[in-house]
């Protein structure tokens, strides 16, 4: 064999496996999404989101669900799981799910549609630069926005004197939410009764208590705890005729009367995006934690009719958006 030939098949045959992987199909992207809570109608906001970007589940991507229904445990078991089937990003549905899969992994790209306050929880290091492997959507809109909710629940029932703020102590942040409105009260001219509860069965105690101290109205102040029990706090709310407001439009949707704060339906829609860059190559660490930019007040004027309630027009006129 003349030597030109020989080295001609000699560089051919190291190119074959190049050509072999080359030709091989491409692993089509796993994605875990988990959540503490079961499905809200803002979970489809996340997949819509995904499908305007080019990532149609069955098609170039598969989805791996996992919805704890308010069990530490499986949360725990199903974070572990997903990092076991070697998925490529994990999508945690608010600050519960997000310690989970933290917990779970270092490694796996972490992205939370939702969370109370990812600094001060140990996720990120900054939300301009995050450092670590784990970015998303930052839902804290700050204590100040307890401050607007009493302002706004006033407006509604104008003669109240008395509101009880209803808050899970567990959650870090709402401290500080407790903090600024118990300093707002003097200039909004009410008393307030704080009722901590971490357990859904202490809520009886907490409405019985509520009713003993002639609460006028009362306020929710949101975490993942009371929005996997919203539709319970609202039956609660409506059987002792208080009129309440939360903190996004899960609540309402749920029957609560009136909610103020950050859209969850674009929070999750806005970590599509994020998704997508981490599908492309981009490092979490290299993705700057964003914040609500995008607030709505919503009411529920079938709540507001059971509780013989008028709720006023210049209210009315002031709101995203009117359940009827």
């Amino acid at each position: 064999m003349k030597r030109r030939e020989f080295i001609t098949l000699l560089g051919g045959a190291a190119a074959w496996p190049l050509a072999a992987r080359a030709q091989q199909p491409m692993r089509t992207p796993r994605i875990g999404y988990l959540a503490f809570r079961s499905p809200l109608s803002a979970d489809d906001t996340f997949f819509h989101g995904l499908r305007d970007l080019g990532w149609v589940e069955g098609q170039n991507i598969f989805v791996e669900r996992r919805f704890a229904g308010g069990n530490a445990d499986r949360l725990k078991d199903s974070a572990a799981e997903l990092v076991r089937l070697q998925v490529d990003v994990i999508v945690t549905a608010a600050s519960a799910p997000t310690q989970a899969a933290k917990d779970a992994t270092t490694s796996i790209p972490i992205v939370f549609a939702n969370a109370g306050d990812p600094v001060g929880q140990g996720f990120v290091q900054s939300l301009p630069h995050p450092g670590g492997n784990i970015t998303g959507i930052a839902f804290d809109a700050g204590p100040d926005i307890t401050a607007k909710q009493a302002q706004l629940l006033i407006e509604a029932i104008p003669k109240a004197s008395r509101l009880a703020v209803l808050w899970n102590p567990t959650s870090a942040f709402l401290h500080s939410y407790w903090s600024v409105i118990k300093t707002a009260a003097p200039a909004l001219r009410v008393n307030l009764q704080s009722l901590e509860v971490q357990d859904a069965n202490e809520f009886e105690r907490a409405f019985d208590a509520m009713t003993r101290e002639h609460a006028d109205g009362l306020i929710v102040l949101s975490d993942t705890f009371t929005t996997l029990y919203r539709a319970r706090l609202a039956d609660f709310a409506a059987k002792h005729r208080l009129p309440a407001i939360y903190g996004h439009n899960q609540y309402t949707e749920a029957g609560g009367l009136m909610s103020y704060g950050p859209s969850l339906f674009d929070a999750y829609g806005r970590a599509a995006a994020f998704v997508d860059k981490i599908l492309k190559g981009t490092r979490p660490a290299d993705l700057p934690v964003e914040q609500p930019t995008k607030f709505e007040l919503i009411i529920n004027l079938k709540t507001a009719k059971t509780l013989g309630l008028e709720i006023p027009p210049t209210l009315l006129a002031r709101a995203d958006k009117v359940i009827e």
